[in-house]
């Protein structure tokens, strides 16, 4: 695997390698690395909930947790890395197509590591769908498919 902007191949992707694969950035990136990769195939990634995060300010002040929607995003960021370092996707787009079946097991807070994984079930032609889920210290946090599209060129 060979990342766009990087000469040698790589095993677990740091930010800056995610970065060069997807095009989120601060305050929107929700991976801090991807521990294991097999392009096109599965992926687990994990993020650490620090603080300080912007969303984290309205979201039940003095006791916050974090929202069900940003746990969502941080697993479709993993299932993209995974769709868009395959050698027939590099280079393209993901853009959400459809959630289904998502369930919340467990309140996420401060200082959690959320463990995405991501197995893929279909990546042909312009879609692909995942099955994802996440754990904070192997209890389960949230689960569901993930469908995307993959364009081309960037949303306009």
């Amino acid at each position: 695997l060979r990342p766009r902007g990087y000469d040698t191949p790589v095993s677990a992707l740091d930010r800056d390698a995610i970065q060069a694969i997807i095009p989120h950035r601060d305050p929107f990136l929700f991976v801090d690395a991807i521990v294991d990769l097999e392009p096109g195939v599965r992926a687990h990634g994990q993020w650490t909930i620090t603080g300080d995060e912007w969303f984290l300010q309205g979201h039940f002040p003095g006791n916050p947790i974090v929202p069900g929607v940003v746990m969502v995003e941080a697993l479709a960021q993993t299932a993209a890395v995974c769709a868009l370092t395959h050698e027939d996707h590099r280079g393209k787009f993901g853009v959400f197509a459809g959630i289904d079946g998502v369930k919340f097991r467990r309140i996420v807070r401060p200082g959690d590591v959320l463990d995405m994984a991501i197995t893929v079930d279909r990546l042909r032609g312009r879609i692909g769908r995942v099955n994802g889920e996440t754990t904070v210290a192997g209890e389960p946090a949230v689960e569901g498919v993930l469908t995307f599209g993959l364009l081309e060129e960037p949303p306009a």
